[in-house]
C-alpha cells in the first residue's frame, strides 16, 4: 500500500465521516514502510488529488507550512498565511511530529480572530513518512448547533410566548362580557390588536434568532460595503426618529469592505439604531459612524439617552433582558434585538461591545474583519 492508495481511499469514502477518518489513519500507519511513502517532498499529483477530497484534510511539512489542503478545510477559517492559525491544532501537529504517534482529540475552537462562531471538531493526526503530518478534521458543529437551536427554541416559547397569549385570552373574555358597551369594546379591541402585534413581533424574532443560531456564517457571503449597510439601516429608522424629534448624524469611511450577508448586517445595525431611538430622550442626536481600526472596520452607534450601569451593560446582550421593563413594553420591545445583533456579529467573525454610563448615554460598537481579497475590494466604491 502506498500514499496513492491512502488518498484514493479518502476520495471513495469521504461521506463516511469519522469511520473514514479512522480508516485513513490506519492506512497511513500501514503505509509508512512502503517504498512509495513520502521522504522529502510530496509525490507529483498529490496536491491535485487532495483537492478532490470532500472532507477537511491538511498535509503540513516540517516547517509548519501547508503543502496540500482539501477545499472544505478553507471554510473552517483555521488557515491563515498558509499555516494553521489555531494554537491547539498546532500543538497536535507538533506532538505527532515529535512522538511519531497518532493523535485523536475532540476540540471546541473559535473560527475567527475575535472568537465568534465556535467549531466542534473531531481531530485525527498522524505522520506521513519523515517530513509530513496528515491532519483530518470532522466538523460536528452543525449537529451540536441544531440541538442547541431545538432546546433554546422550546425554552424561548415556554418562557415568553405565554405572556402575550395569556393577555390575548383575557382580552377576548373581556370583549365577550362587554359586548353591549361600544366604548369598552373599542378599548379592548385596541388592546387586543396591540397584544397580537407584540405576539407576532416576538414570534418573528424568536424564529430569526433560531435561524441565526443554526446558520454556519460563511456560505453565501459576498463583499459588502458597511457604508451601504449603515445607509439602509438609517433609512429603515428615519420615520421613527423624525417622529420622536431625534436627529441621526452619519459619518463614514471612504470604503469599508467586509465579507458578509448584506441583509443580516443591515438588520444588526438597524437593531442598534432602534435601541438608541428607544432609550433616547428627545430632542437628542444619535451618531452612527463607520471607521477603520487596525484589521477591522467598526460601526458605532452613540446616543445620549438614559444609559446603563456596568451590571446592566454586562447582561444587555442576553436574550429577553431589558434594562427598562416599562419603556421596553411601551415601545413593543421583545428583549431579543441586541441578542440578534450579537449572533449576527459572531456569524460574521466579528463582535459587538458596549460602553455606557447612567445618564450619559451608550455607545455600541460592531467590529468586522476587513475583506482581504483586493479584487473584490475594487468592486466596492
Amino acid at each position: 500500500m502506498n500514499l496513492w492508495v491512502v488518498l484514493i481511499s479518502l476520495i471513495v469514502g469521504a461521506g463516511a465521516g469519522v469511520a473514514v477518518t479512522l480508516l485513513v489513519i490506519s492506512s497511513v500507519r500501514q503505509a509508512r514502510s512502503a517504498a512509495g511513502m513520502l521522504v522529502g517532498e510530496l509525490p507529483r499529483g498529490v496536491v491535485e488529488l487532495v483537492s478532490l477530497i470532500e472532507i477537511p484534510l491538511v498535509i503540513v511539512d516540517g516547517a509548519g507550512e501547508i503543502v496540500a489542503m482539501s477545499p472544505s478545510t478553507d471554510n473552517l477559517g483555521l488557515i491563515r498565511n498558509n499555516r494553521i492559525a489555531n494554537p491547539e491544532l498546532k500543538k497536535i501537529v507538533e506532538r505527532v511530529r515529535l512522538t511519531s504517534r497518532p493523535s485523536a482529540k475532540d476540540l471546541e475552537i473559535s473560527r475567527g480572530p475575535l472568537g465568534g462562531v465556535k467549531l466542534d471538531l473531531s481531530v485525527r493526526a498522524d505522520r506521513l513518512g519523515v517530513n509530513f503530518v496528515l491532519l483530518v478534521l470532522a466538523d460536528k458543529t452543525a449537529v451540536r448547533r441544531l440541538e442547541e437551536v431545538r432546546r433554546d427554541f422550546v425554552a424561548n416559547i415556554s418562557h415568553e410566548l405565554k405572556t402575550p397569549i395569556g393577555a390575548i385570552t383575557l382580552l377576548a373574555e373581556a370583549l365577550q362580557s362587554a359586548a353591549d358597551d361600544e366604548d369598552t369594546v373599542r378599548h379592548f379591541a385596541d388592546r387586543l390588536a396591540d397584544e397580537a402585534e407584540r405576539l407576532a413581533t416576538l414570534t418573528r424574532e424568536i424564529i430569526e434568532l433560531s435561524r441565526l443560531q443554526a446558520e454556519d456564517g460563511v456560505e453565501g457571503f459576498r463583499i459588502v460595503d458597511l457604508n451601504d449597510v449603515v445607509a439602509q439601516a438609517v433609512d429603515h429608522n428615519q420615520v421613527t426618529a423624525t417622529s420622536r424629534h431625534l436627529d441621526m448624524v452619519v459619518s463614514g469611511n471612504a470604503k469599508a469592505p467586509v465579507m458578509g450577508d448584506s441583509t443580516r448586517l443591515v438588520m444588526a445595525v438597524s437593531n442598534l439604531i432602534t435601541n438608541a431611538i428607544t432609550y433616547s430622550v428627545p430632542p437628542a442626536r444619535i451618531g452612527i459612524a463607520v471607521a477603520k481600526a487596525g484589521q477591522f472596520f467598526e460601526v458605532t452607534v452613540t446616543d445620549s439617552g438614559i444609559g446603563m450601569t456596568s451590571e446592566e451593560a454586562e447582561r444587555v446582550f442576553e436574550r429577553f433582558y431589558r434594562t427598562d421593563q416599562a419603556r421596553s413594553r411601551a415601545t413593543g420591545g421583545t428583549g431579543l434585538g441586541l441578542s440578534i445583533v450579537k449572533h449576527i456579529a459572531a456569524n460574521h467573525g466579528g463582535d459587538v461591545r458596549v460602553w455606557s454610563r447612567p445618564g450619559k448615554g451608550s455607545t455600541f460598537t460592531l467590529r468586522f474583519p476587513i475583506a482581504k481579497n483586493e479584487s473584490l475590494e475594487e468592486k466596492v466604491a
